[in-house]
């Protein structure tokens, strides 16, 4: 588990890649937001998290490992409701809150499969506030 990085990861750096090329600046893994999130847009109140499949939970993509189950069935349901709880007092703080699936930034093949690209993660919460 040693290996597991926390920034700049692959998906991470393609997002960022992304919004470079287009002109958008940004800061990254701002501590002093809840949850640190992975991309700030300070200028436009967006904060994107670039969140792993396994780690996040979600759900077309979640594969529970064989041993130690229990353990690992708690810790993702910790991660879900703590990313919800962040995502909250982001908001409560006046930020829009993106979330971008790790596989939504991989290849063309598995963002078809991703349940949460960009757009559909900024337009559930769009319609959540609403």
């Amino acid at each position: 588990m040693r290996r597991i990085k926390g920034k700049d990861t692959r998906p991470e750096l393609l997002v960022r890649r992304w919004l470079w090329s287009r002109g958008y600046r940004f800061r990254k893994n701002v501590r002093r937001l809840p949850g640190s999130p992975d991309i700030v847009l300070r200028k436009y109140s967006v904060v994107i998290f670039v969140h792993g499949c396994f780690w996040h939970g979600h759900e077309t993509h979640i594969h529970i490992p064989k041993s130690n189950t229990e353990f690992w069935q708690t810790k993702i349901m910790h991660n879900r409701e703590r990313d919800e709880q962040q995502k909250a007092r982001l908001r409560a703080m006046g930020w829009n809150v993106l979330t971008v699936c790790s596989t939504a930034s991989a290849a063309p093949k598995a963002r078809a499969l991703c349940p949460c690209p960009l757009y559909a993660s900024y337009t559930a919460t769009a319609a959540r506030e609403s």
